[in-house]
């Protein structure tokens, strides 16, 4: 039988706590190290069609990348949002478990994933946060192509490999693409360090309007695949490992889980 416990070992491995920002809450927010477990459910956010598929197929633990709460409450009731999600989930009995950073961060972890799915084979952290004998791991990536190419033969390959038909972002005034910076989610507090890392283009999730005026006061371009875009895949990736390492357990992605912003 396999336990809450086993569950955090293995991805306090996987994503180890090291890696996680001084402001982020991370590791076991829910539950009961000593339940059995038999269902596990990957999500990229506790919303509540997540915690209704989450009850409706009898999950024992939710492995959700943004954590559940993401800052100190004062108090847990019904009057919140997040009140509402923590007092199902706890008389659900089930268990959440968030990496979100120290993921974001390690080693094959979704930045890691992203620089693969954007055909970028050889990326170093963007900012190295631990080192071992075999690898560095660290916030966001940073990648150099073997040429430049174009910036509208970039922003075409990243529209390919999201089967997507648009995206936003600042258009490059040097019109060229080589040395790249990745960061997923909401990544624009590491566009200073793309910056001091001489990046002519910068990709992420979302960043504010007024990096993005800094980046065309630079002349950098700027790709914003959106928060949801930039980080679900890494989730489904998630769910294959758990299944590949517990095989006697239920795993899958939410399959209810949508991006919440929309084209009208």
């Amino acid at each position: 039988m396999k336990t809450v416990a086993d569950l955090c070992h293995f991805l306090d491995i996987l994503c180890p706590s090291m890696l996680a920002e001084s402001w982020d809450n991370t590791g076991l927010l829910i539950g009961d190290r000593g339940q059995a477990v038999h269902h596990v459910m990957t999500c990229l956010t506790v919303t509540p069609a997540t915690i209704q598929e989450a009850v409706e197929r009898q999950v024992d633990l939710i492995v959700s990348h943004h954590p559940l709460p993401f800052r100190p409450v004062a108090q847990i009731t019904t009057e919140t949002v997040a009140g509402r999600a923590v007092l199902r989930i706890i008389k659900a009995g089930i268990a959440v478990f968030s990496p979100h950073t120290r993921f974001d961060s390690a080693s094959h972890g979704i930045n890691d994933q992203l620089a693969n799915r954007l055909g970028l084979r050889e990326s170093i952290p963007l900012v190295e946060l631990a080192r071992d004998l075999e690898q560095s791991q660290g916030a966001g990536r940073l990648a150099r192509l073997p040429a430049a190419i174009s910036w509208d033969a970039f922003v075409q390959a990243i529209k390919d490999s999201f089967g997507v038909q648009s995206v936003r972002g600042v258009a490059s005034a040097r019109n060229q693409v080589h040395h790249i910076a990745l960061a997923c989610g909401s990544g624009g507090s590491l566009l200073s360090a793309a910056i001091e890392r001489g990046c002519d283009t910068f990709v992420t999730g979302e960043m504010n309007f007024h990096s993005c005026l800094e980046c065309e006061s630079l002349g950098m371009g700027a790709v914003l695949l959106g928060h949801y875009p930039s980080e679900r895949f890494g989730i489904e990736h998630l769910a294959t490992r758990i299944q590949q390492e517990f095989s006697d357990l239920t795993v899958w992605a939410s399959e209810r889980e949508s991006d919440p912003i929309g084209t009208f």
